[in-house]
């Protein structure tokens, strides 16, 4: 361990100079080489650092790029460029699309349509009361922003981390439980919530910056888009993937599968923005669309299934996403007025937000506390919605700043690192 960190220090004491040299080389993709380097290696070592203290990793690679992010407080400022680089940027993105196909992936519409009651009312509830909670904390600590902000600040509050929870209850041997099926199944379902709400409170920002508003109508028009899409996905997808693939388990050529399924990802990802939607709509219907019986002829012949073929390139698109995310909080930020406030009050509401979902458990001998805990962590999806945020502005100003950018990210971080130890310590009380 001390060899892997030695290697890292040494890495970035040498950047300066080969930062200085790529400025003026020919060829852009040297610099995006270096930061790749960069940004692999602290992904995997501040990975590493957060299992053994007992967190999943997306938690280190969150940690190590804040710390790498803010290195310029200590005087050394030759990262400074990774957090405006385009390139980065772009693999950033695309890992986002991976991310979420991924997710979709390890569910399927048939679970989804057998998640009971609790599950669709523990979603419903944990996406409205941590929105307005959300909300009403922008109001509060930010009244100055105005309700785009607000709204935003309600949106990205709404998501839980699928991958998280589902990893934490399998490391604790509680995945097929009935509490377990509640969360997951609600988790999937939240996400769809939270992506539909972020569709329309984007549409709504995007309607100011052109000078006008989002009326009533195109309000529902917007949402209506965000369920229409879903269900046209879903449905023309269930019909369309299995015939795709069969017609493309007639070529010999090696990894269609892997080709065809990112092609369909991809299309999606692109019709989702064609229709003003978020392009990871898109990715995530995708990965719900695709089951295994749909690839059986790939399988069949020996040829790994989708799942697996997908983990390796997720593992070097998706860190890429958090790393860069943490990069780009800005620490220093914490010294303005009121920052170190917003995100102890975000923390605060995430948290008690989703304990809302409690409510939503219907039949008797169910361990209520347990489905809120395991709704606590944003994760991923949080990231992503914050992520969004940065890019959408109304007359030239952006709608989130660094600073309350960095307090989302805080959020997230600490959302992320509690539900771990409090969801163990809630399924283990009652033995």
């Amino acid at each position: 361990m001390k060899e892997i960190v030695t290697v890292v220090l040494s890495l970035l004491a040498a950047v300066p100079a080969y930062a200085s040299e790529s400025v003026g080389h020919a060829d852009p993709v040297a610099s995006l080489a270096l930061w790749l380097v960069v940004i692999l290696l602290a992904a995997k070592l501040g990975g590493d650092l957060a299992v053994r203290i007992g967190q999943p990793p997306v938690l280190g690679e969150l940690v190590i790029g804040v710390a790498l992010g803010n290195l310029a407080l200590a005087g050394f400022s030759g990262l400074e460029p990774i957090k405006t680089d385009p390139f980065v940027d772009i693999f950033a993105r695309v890992g986002v699309l991976v991310l979420l196909f991924e997710v979709g992936l390890e569910s399927t519409v048939g679970q989804m349509l057998k998640v009971g009651g609790s599950a669709l009312l523990v979603a419903t509830l944990g996406v409205i009361t941590p929105f307005g909670l959300g909300w009403g904390v922008g109001a509060w600590l930010l009244p100055s922003y105005g309700p785009y902000v607000h709204a935003f600040l309600g949106a990205t509050l709404t998501a839980t981390s699928v991958g998280i929870t589902a990893r934490v209850l399998k490391d604790l041997g509680r995945s097929q439980s009935n509490e377990a099926r509640i969360i997951l199944g609600a988790a999937v379902i939240d996400d769809v919530f939270g992506l539909a709400i972020l569709a329309v409170v984007t549409g709504i920002i995007a309607a100011a910056d052109r000078g006008g508003t989002l009326a009533p109508l195109d309000l529902l028009w917007t949402l209506g888009k965000a369920a229409g899409f879903l269900v046209i996905a879903l449905c023309l997808g269930l019909w369309l993937a299995p015939r795709l693939l069969s017609l493309a388990s007639r070529l010999r050529a090696h990894s269609v599968l892997l080709a065809v399924s990112l092609s369909f990802c991809f299309l999606l990802s692109w019709f989702a923005s064609l229709i003003g939607l978020a392009p990871i709509v898109g990715a995530f219907a995708a990965g719900l669309v695709l089951e295994n019986t749909h690839y059986r002829d790939f399988t069949n012949r020996g040829e790994h299934d989708l799942e697996e073929l997908i983990h390796p390139i997720a593992s070097f698109l998706v860190p890429i996403f958090f790393v860069l995310m943490g990069i780009r909080t800005d620490l220093s930020s914490f010294a303005q007025p009121g920052v170190f406030g917003l995100a102890a009050a975000l923390i605060a509401v995430a948290i008690i937000g989703k304990q809302a979902c409690a409510l939503g458990v219907i039949g008797k001998g169910m361990d209520r506390l347990t489905v809120g805990v395991g709704m606590i962590p944003r994760g991923e999806v949080g990231l992503i919605f914050a992520n969004i945020g940065l890019t959408l502005s109304v007359g030239g100003q952006r709608i989130i700043d660094e600073a309350t950018f960095s307090a989302v990210v805080v959020m997230v971080i600490v959302t992320t690192m509690v539900t771990p130890p409090a969801l163990k310590w809630s399924l283990g009380r009652k033995r």
